[in-house]
């Protein structure tokens, strides 16, 4: 874990300074003058609101995920740009031509959300490019079939005898309550690649576990697909009578 070498006091103060704007800006950053008030805010009235950032290019890891897995980012991501983002860009808008906006909870809740909506939004762009598409059930020859990959429903025993399912998914996918697991968890690491009646490791940080394994099978995973946020702005809104 990070640590950082500087007090919270200073690293706050820091970050302030460097948000603040400089004397004679406008909030973005550009030079207006202080002379008419009426007329900046009008500059900042007509301002369109900017879109979503691109990440900057580098390295990308792989994700591994499966198509339905893959369909629910998709789907997530066409909800978030094309319906929830401009649903709040209109709210953000609207309580901008309000007045006043360092008091308008309405233009800063809004501008917050859209925050977090761009980031989200990045963030699936980011997993949707780097996806790697796995299908659990495809058709598997010789060997393969009966080793552990990526999409395995693997049945274990613990050294205490009881006996586990899990099926080993995409970091996006993962419900540990169905016994879902990432491909990139220690449990998953030390099940790769065996087969039925093998003894595998569990290197723990409290311990070392044998397992054995009972069985593979290889079949479709059951996801539940993307479902519409309660309390989203660009849900259809009922009046009651």
């Amino acid at each position: 874990m990070y640590h950082s070498t500087s007090s919270p006091r200073a690293s706050r103060s820091r970050f302030e300074e460097l948000s603040r704007p400089r004397p004679g800006t406008s909030e973005f950053g550009s030079s207006v003058s202080t002379r008419n008030p009426m007329a900046n805010s009008q500059m900042r009235e007509k301002r369109p609101l900017r879109g979503p950032r691109p990440e900057p290019a580098g390295a990308t890891l792989k994700n591994y995920i499966t198509p339905a897995g893959l369909q629910r980012l998709k789907d997530e991501h066409v909800f978030l740009l094309r319906r929830e983002r401009p649903a709040v860009v209109e709210v953000v808008a609207w309580a901008a031509s309000n007045g006043d906006r360092s008091e308008n909870a309405d233009y800063l809740y809004g501008k917050r959300r859209l925050g977090q909506i761009d980031s989200r939004i990045r963030f699936l762009t980011k997993r949707i490019d780097a996806a790697v598409v796995t299908d659990p059930a495809a058709a598997r020859q010789g060997s393969a079939a009966a080793r552990i990959f990526f999409g395995a429903k693997v049945t274990y025993k613990d050294p205490a005898g009881l006996e586990h399912v899990v099926s080993i998914v995409g970091i996006d996918e993962v419900d540990l309550d169905r016994g879902y697991i990432s491909w990139r968890s220690p449990l998953a690491n030390a099940l790769m690649r065996a087969s039925p009646g093998d003894r595998v490791e569990l290197r723990a940080p409290a311990k070392t576990e044998h397992l054995e394994i009972i069985a593979v099978e290889y079949a479709p995973i059951p996801m539940d697909p993307f479902r519409e946020p309660l309390g989203a702005q660009s849900t259809p809104k009922v009046e009651r009578s």
